[in-house]
């Protein structure tokens, strides 16, 4: 069943507070191979301005994962089958890096849902804030769901 695109300007209520630690940004420039020395060690932070370690850029979809996914799927209105999505694109806008001992929050806005040939596409904006109302990052992420064979 396709997304319905009068869905689209719908927003999700803002999640509870994730809490950025040291070893899951260490954990995740791991994962990605960045030896960068600020996502691990706090004085070369602090020597480059930061009050603490810093996250990589695309530390966020961590938070894309674990809030917004997770709304949409468990979003019956929305019909969003997860077994047929596919992720499309995704790029984030900083106002400046996520950091250990940030407490942030997450609004899922849908932009847009469009139809291509028998493909629904998912346009979507996350807002990344501290739980102090600091914009930290958007992100927009494009997902697609493959229509039926």
């Amino acid at each position: 069943m396709p997304l319905d695109p009068s869905y689209a300007g719908h927003a999700y209520p803002r999640t509870e507070a994730y809490e950025v630690g040291r070893a899951k940004i260490r954990e995740f420039a791991d994962a990605i191979g960045d030896p960068n020395p600020m996502y691990r060690d706090v004085e070369a932070a602090e020597a480059a301005g930061y009050p603490d370690v810093i996250a990589p850029p695309t530390f966020a979809t961590i938070l894309f994962g674990k809030f917004s996914l997770e709304s949409l799927v468990n979003d019956p209105e929305l019909g969003l089958d997860y077994d047929r999505m596919v992720h499309g694109d995704m790029s984030f806008t900083h106002e400046r890096p996520v950091r250990a001992g940030d407490r942030l929050t997450v609004v899922t806005h849908i932009d847009g849902i469009m139809n291509r040939a028998g493909n629904d596409f998912l346009n979507l904006r996350v807002d990344v804030d501290t739980v102090d109302g600091e914009r930290v990052v958007v992100a927009r992420a494009q997902l697609v769901v493959r229509g039926p064979e």
